[in-house]
């Protein structure tokens, strides 16, 4: 029998985590190879002299960051992200990054300010990321970040290579490779400032800059019309199309609503991959691959469930993005601490899932419509992140 997907995803020695663990244990091999006096330990200093070293550190380099590429890559293919995955995946690039940079440093090569601008980022984000997750909230990374990754990568090649390629006798500053070194590390600085902003301001909710999404949501005394809810659907399609993006829907409580109102606009064949009803439980693990374990322990109505639920979607569509809507929509069915109108969100992309809880006021019809309005609205504010 196959293997489900929440089995695969409690499964550790994946060949995507053992790269990554690779990719750690690589590190020291690569602190060695730029400051260490190893040509003489082996008796070739005649034949490797400091710039040749300077040259195979920074091969080293490229090769740990390559294999960055080369798990995702494997864990998205063969549909094993695991929860380790996610967590020493991010952690592996921070230590190569830090490492290198430590040892420019050493080397005297880079000033200390921009590599204390770069650590402090990674401080205040794993911070905020330990807030999120002890609130079972997860805040999706955006491009900003990847590509702050590849410039960091980039610029520290730059700077191990730069000295041994800069013709002697010349002044740096007039050298054409010292001014792209420099170049390229002032833009990798900026997206390290721009993404860290990113992050905090995805996570305001969380650091008490706007009300908590756990707190009753602040609503109008009605809920959105048939009307609002087919505006809100035609922005949606509108903004997939213009960016050529694939969208699927996995519906507990809305029961397919947000997929039928998307397929209701013209054109949606385009951009709708599909839309799956998980109404009930079976259909949440068999299909959608939601861990069988967890909704027996805590029920669907949950961040893990709703993260799952827009994971499995967005696997099972082939789609870009996806949303999910797991809630209790009454008149029964309130939990202690789950009340009645208590709907989680989940929205999944390539860069990861976030998930986000809401409470709706109001009978049941009127809980599904403001879900389903929320749902769009995530679904709307993702298309205009999601990288171009």
């Amino acid at each position: 029998m196959p293997e489900k997907g929440s089995a695969r995803r409690r499964a550790i020695w994946t060949p995507s985590n053992i790269i990554t663990l690779a990719r750690i244990c690589l590190v020291p091999v690569f602190v060695v190879a730029l400051l260490s006096p190893w040509p003489a330990w082996f008796g070739v200093a005649h034949l490797v002299d400091d710039g040749a070293k300077s040259l195979v550190a920074a091969g080293v380099f490229i090769l740990i960051s390559c294999t960055d590429w080369v798990d995702g890559y494997l864990a998205r293919k063969r549909d094993e992200v695991t929860d380790f995955g996610k967590f020493m995946d991010p952690l592996a690039d921070k230590i190569l990054v830090a490492a290198a940079l430590l040892a420019l440093i050493e080397l005297q090569v880079l000033p200390a300010w921009p590599v204390l601008i770069i650590l402090a980022r990674e401080f205040i984000v794993s911070g905020v990321r330990m807030i999120a997750a002890s609130k079972n909230e997860v805040i999706a990374a955006s491009w900003y970040g990847k590509a702050k990754t590849v410039a960091q990568i980039v610029a520290i090649v730059l700077f191990i290579v730069k000295d041994v390629l800069i013709a002697p006798g010349a002044q740096s500053i007039h050298d054409p490779l010292y001014l792209v070194s420099w170049s390229v590390m002032l833009v990798a600085l900026a997206l390290t400032i721009i993404s860290m902003l990113d992050y905090i301001s995805k996570a305001r909710h969380l650091l008490g800059f706007k009300p908590s999404s756990k707190a009753a949501a602040a609503q109008e005394d009605r809920p959105p019309s048939h009307e609002e809810l087919e505006a809100a659907a035609s922005a949606v399609i509108e903004r997939a199309l213009a960016r050529g993006l694939a969208l699927g829907t996995a519906e507990s409580l809305t029961g397919g609503m947000v997929s039928c109102l998307l397929t209701s606009v013209p054109g949606s064949s385009s951009a709708v991959r599909g839309g799956i009803a998980s109404y009930a439980l079976g259909v949440k693990e068999d299909v959608l691959g939601v861990d069988g374990a967890l909704l027996a322990a805590d029920g669907a109505v949950n961040s893990q469930t709703a993260a799952q639920m827009a994971e499995g979607a967005r696997r099972v569509l082939a789609a870009d993005i996806a949303v999910s809507a797991t809630g209790i929509a009454g008149p029964a069915g309130a939990e202690p601490g789950k009340p009645v109108g208590t709907v989680w969100f989940g929205i999944s992309t390539e860069e990861g899932t976030c998930t986000e809880e809401m409470r709706f006021a109001g009978e049941r019809d009127a809980v599904r419509r403001y879900a389903a309005m929320h749902a769009l609205d995530l679904l709307l504010r993702t298309i205009d992140q999601h990288p171009a």
